[in-house]
């Protein structure tokens, strides 16, 4: 629930964090921090509103009051939300943010699921970082250009992706749905439109798909890939939010048997492991 009084108290606190000197406001000051007209001046807002805020008082401020102030005041994506669970009770519009890069540790974690094939994709579903069993059992991502490596680019332009898939229409169509959803919720509909064209354009399958009203969610489910030289091998996918980066979703796969597992292992242990780079 909204609560004004913490709301104003934290603001408080990051406000006398500031520097004055790095936002351009001179002359001397008896406490530290930015003064409260300076906040209301950067935020564009009244100081006797942004005082009342502060105080605890004034009613329930809008999103885009909100928005404004954590911008003035230099928030994190992390303390903007905290702003608004204190103002609003809610968590604010997700702000599309593009962001291909993984940092070492998190490609460490992905090698370290060996042989459970996991990769790292965005929520435009560009996949950003894969471990060595992702490149054995899905697609060789390291061999594309990284601007090509998106999921629904392999489903509907990659010949060799159409054929790994055992049921590929229902694949493809799980696909769109889901992929509707995340664009949607990370507010990145600009963002995905020049692939819709593209893809609109090139795959008639994919112009039917995405006029169908489906959505789907990617949490969890069966996915079945026909290997050259295992066959058809059944694998549970699960898809795990990345902390800190709500642009970011790690998908894992695990073989559905322990039998299977023994399959793709043995299937896995003469390859060289490399240093080249899987993400990007």
């Amino acid at each position: 629930m909204a609560d004004g009084r913490s709301l104003g108290t934290y603001l408080k606190s990051r406000r006398t964090r500031l520097d004055p000197a790095a936002f351009g406001f001179a002359g001397r000051r008896r406490t530290p921090g930015l003064r409260r007209e300076e906040v209301a001046q950067r935020a564009n807002i009244s100081a006797t509103w942004y005082t009342w805020l502060e105080q605890g008082r004034g009613g329930a401020p809008s999103a885009d009051v909100l928005d404004r102030i954590t911008q003035a005041l230099m928030l994190t994506d992390v303390e903007r939300e905290h702003v608004f669970l204190l103002g609003l009770g809610r968590q604010p519009e997700v702000r599309y943010q593009r962001n291909d890069g993984v940092t070492p540790r998190l490609q460490r974690v992905l090698d370290a699921l060996d042989p459970s094939p996991a990769l790292i994709r965005s929520v435009v579903w560009d996949v950003v970082a894969w471990n060595r069993a992702a490149t054995v059992m899905l697609t060789d991502y390291g061999s594309v250009p990284p601007s090509e490596r998106n999921v629904l680019r392999f489903i509907f332009l990659d010949p060799r992706a159409r054929a790994a898939q055992e049921d590929w229409d229902s694949v493809a169509r799980f696909v769109v749905g889901a992929f509707k959803v995340d664009a949607a919720r990370a507010g990145a509909a600009a963002e995905v439109q020049p692939l819709v064209d593209e893809l609109r354009e090139l795959s008639p399958e994919f112009r039917e798909m995405w006029a169908d009203t489906d959505i789907r969610t990617h949490g969890e489910g069966i996915k079945r890939i026909r290997h050259p030289v295992l066959g058809i091998l059944p694998f549970e996918y699960s898809a795990f939010a990345v902390e800190g980066r709500p642009d970011l979703t790690m998908v894992i796969y695990n073989p559905t048997t322990p039998s299977d597992l023994e399959k793709f292992r043995a299937l896995m242990a003469p390859l060289p492991a490399t240093d080249e780079p899987r993400s990007g």
